[in-house]
C-alpha cells in the first residue's frame, strides 16, 4: 500500500502551537486563581469557544459589531493570560480584582455565546415574494333576470260569470218591463232593478237578447 503524501501548513501548525499555549496559559492563570481541577481546565476551552463563535459570526457576513465585540473580549482574556503568567504575576497571590475577573468569566463567556449563536445572522431586510397576480374570470353575459323585463299586454275584459237563477230572475224583470211599458228593458233599468255592477248587467243583457 501506497502511504499518502501528508502536507504540513506553515500557518495550521503555528495555529495549532499558538492555541496550545493559549490554552496552558489560561489554564494556569485560572488554576492560581483558585479554579481548581477540571474547572481550570474549562476556562481556556470557553475562551476558544467564544473566539470561534465570534470569528464565525465575521465570517458569515451579519451583526459584525457584535461579532467583533465579543472576539475581542475573548482576544483579551486569551492575551490577558498570556501577559499575566509571562513573569509579570506572581501566581502564588494573585490579587482579588484577578480572582473576580476568572470567577465572573463563565458568566459572560455564556452571554456571548448565547447571543452569537442565537442573534440575527444577517442585516439585509428579507423581502416577502411578491404575490402573482390572480386570473380575473370572464365577465358571464348578462343573465335574463338582469335583462328589461318586457311590459305585459294588457289583458282584454273577459265577460262575467253569469249564474242561470240571476238570469232566470233577470228575465222575469225584463219580461215585466216589457209588459208594462212595452219597451225592452235597458241595461240601465236592469242593473237598477237587479242591484248589480254595470258589467254583469250587461253580460245578463246578452243572455237574454
Amino acid at each position: 500500500m501506497r502511504a499518502l503524501p501528508v502536507r504540513l501548513d506553515a500557518v495550521l501548525v503555528q495555529a495549532v502551537i499558538a492555541a496550545a499555549l493559549s490554552f496552558a496559559h489560561l489554564h494556569d492563570l485560572a488554576s492560581a486563581a483558585g479554579q481548581h481541577g477540571w474547572k481550570a481546565w474549562a476556562y481556556p476551552v470557553s475562551v476558544d469557544l467564544l473566539l470561534v463563535a465570534a470569528w464565525r459570526r465575521l465570517r458569515s457576513g451579519g451583526a459584525k459589531a457584535a461579532g467583533w465585540c465579543w472576539f475581542l473580549v475573548a482576544l483579551t482574556a486569551s492575551l490577558g493570560a498570556n501577559v499575566a503568567t509571562a513573569g509579570l504575576l506572581d501566581l502564588g497571590a494573585v490579587p482579588a480584582w484577578l480572582r473576580i475577573l476568572v470567577a465572573g468569566w463563565p458568566a459572560v463567556a455564556f452571554l456571548g455565546g448565547t447571543l452569537l449563536a442565537h442573534g440575527v445572522t444577517a442585516d439585509a431586510p428579507t423581502t416577502e415574494p411578491a404575490s402573482a397576480p390572480q386570473p380575473t374570470a370572464p365577465k358571464a353575459p348578462a343573465s335574463a333576470a338582469e335583462l328589461p323585463a318586457a311590459e305585459p299586454e294588457p289583458a282584454l275584459p273577459s265577460t262575467p260569470s253569469v249564474p242561470p237563477a240571476l238570469v232566470a230572475l233577470a228575465r222575469k224583470v225584463a219580461d215585466e218591463h216589457r209588459a208594462r211599458t212595452g219597451t225592452p228593458i235597458d241595461t240601465s233599468t236592469l242593473r237598477a232593478r237587479l242591484g248589480v255592477p254595470l258589467p254583469l248587467a250587461e253580460a245578463i243583457v246578452t243572455r237574454l237578447t
